[in-house]
């Protein structure tokens, strides 16, 4: 066995059906036990860090995504196997749905035999889990346990919101705190949406009306990547303002307006000056 052999590394499982809370646990879980990895849904992560893997909640299917989550293709394997064998760590904490479910991710990565399951009920109390499942079903919001910037070139165009946790068990003990990231993945319930280039262009239209720099916007052109939109424009700009620190605030102030309105990771802006307005005092 490739991984097998390390007779120091300790397995633990966190097992709990589909959407009562387990990512959104998993870090607490993993410092209760002193672990810093993590394998989630096809990522191997290490404290706030993905070290490698892609995460199954971007399948096109849930079947795709438990498919994906149990490592079965080879490629799959190959590089969580060298990312572990690299980082040599101590205790890895498995999540899955079932104990079935954990097993199989053990043998597939030719893991050693899992020390301790612990389940999501010993956690969570029945009211919390019932609340994460119906934020799951209703809102089809899924937890992924790392840090939003961590994911969110992976994630352009789903909801995507950060996640602070602060928890403290009591006087004197040391706090726990941990940062996580809300999706919506493809095979929500809700179904997949789309943003026109109508959309962008009226956004950044918008905007370019509230900036005294730009006189007029004579072109632009959206291109929707799977990564995010690439955006283009040609501009008029007044005369009389800094061109290139004109120029460099638009391009800010669009890529921020845009991403936090449509959660998409915009790609690239490119904004060319086409002409000069100069704005000329009447005289009465």
């Amino acid at each position: 066995m490739l991984l097998g052999n390390n007779n120091k590394m300790k397995i633990y499982a966190f097992v709990g059906p589909s959407g009562t809370g387990k990512s959104y646990r998993a870090q607490m879980v993993a410092n209760e036990y002193n672990i810093h990895y993590i394998i989630d849904d096809g990522l191997f992560i290490k404290d706030n860090e993905v070290i490698a893997g892609n995460s199954a909640k971007k399948a096109p299917t849930k079947i795709e995504t438990v498919k994906h989550a149990l490592f079965l293709t080879n490629n799959e394997k190959v590089e969580i196997k060298k990312a572990i064998k690299k980082n040599k760590p101590d205790g890895i904490l498995i999540l899955g749905t079932s104990d079935n479910m954990v097993k199989k991710i053990v043998e597939n990565l030719e893991l050693p035999e899992i020390e301790k399951i612990i389940y999501i009920d010993e956690i969570a109390t029945k009211e919390e889990m019932e609340t994460a499942r119906r934020i799951r079903v209703t809102e089809g919001k899924h937890v992924i346990p790392v840090p939003t910037f961590e994911i969110k070139k992976d994630f352009s165009g789903y909801i995507l919101d950060p996640l602070q946790i602060f928890k403290t068990k009591g006087r004197g003990s040391e706090p726990y705190i941990s940062e996580k990231s809300i999706i919506r993945p493809t095979f929500s319930y809700l179904g997949n949406f789309t943003i026109s280039d109508v959309a962008f262009k009226q956004i950044i239209e918008h905007l370019a009306d509230k900036t005294d720099f730009i006189y007029k916007i004579i072109k632009t052109r959206i291109e929707n990547l799977p990564e995010g939109p690439s955006i283009y424009m040609e501009v008029i700009v007044l005369f009389g303002f800094d061109l290139i620190k004109g120029l460099k605030d638009f391009k800010e102030k669009v890529k921020k307006e845009i991403e936090r309105l449509t959660t998409m990771n915009v790609q690239k802006i490119n904004v060319v000056a086409k002409g000069i307005k100069i704005i000329e005092n009447e005289e009465e």
